[in-house]
């Protein structure tokens, strides 16, 4: 039987970005949480991979067949957002800027990057569901750092060459 906690230990040593995820949402309006389990999964077709708690309240609006959602990737100046989106969601931008993405999902300013998604698949991963989406739009910012998350903190990038 592997040790819950020093499974987490040993996952939190390996270092990933950080993104928030909207949804338009429902009749409430549209809702975001913060996802670090994220990557790509093929370039053709182009299609990424979010990981949800299955126990996130909003996870209905990221699964549905066909729906829009977007993924946000964070720049390092960002941790507020990042901060903002964990806690429980309540179906509101908590007051930060954005646009709507070709899918109808908020595209939040500021970030380093932002993939405007399809839902392609969802699958059963244990206590998550596993989220494929097709791309449909790319909104990249080359000169924002992106937000990275190392053994439970934000950490920053030092570029070395």
């Amino acid at each position: 039987m592997v040790d819950p906690i020093e499974f987490r230990n040993a996952l939190g040593c390996f270092a990933s970005g950080v993104t928030v995820v909207t949804s338009a949402g429902d009749e409430r309006g549209p809702v975001g949480v913060t996802v670090s389990a994220f990557c790509s999964v093929s370039l053709d077709p182009p299609l990424v991979l979010v990981c949800l708690d299955n126990r996130t309240g909003c996870i209905a609006c990221f699964t549905e067949p066909d729906g829009g959602f977007a993924v946000n990737l964070l720049a390092d100046d960002q941790r507020e957002v990042s901060n903002a989106f964990a806690g429980p969601q309540t179906f509101d931008m908590h007051g930060y800027g954005h646009s709507t993405g070709t899918t109808g999902a908020p595209l939040l300013d500021g970030v380093a990057a932002a993939l405007s998604c399809r839902t392609h698949a969802v699958h059963d991963g244990g206590d998550h569901r596993i989220v494929v989406g097709r791309v449909e739009e790319v909104r990249v910012d080359r000169t924002k750092a992106p937000l990275v998350y190392f053994q439970s903190s934000y950490r920053g990038l030092s570029e070395q060459g």
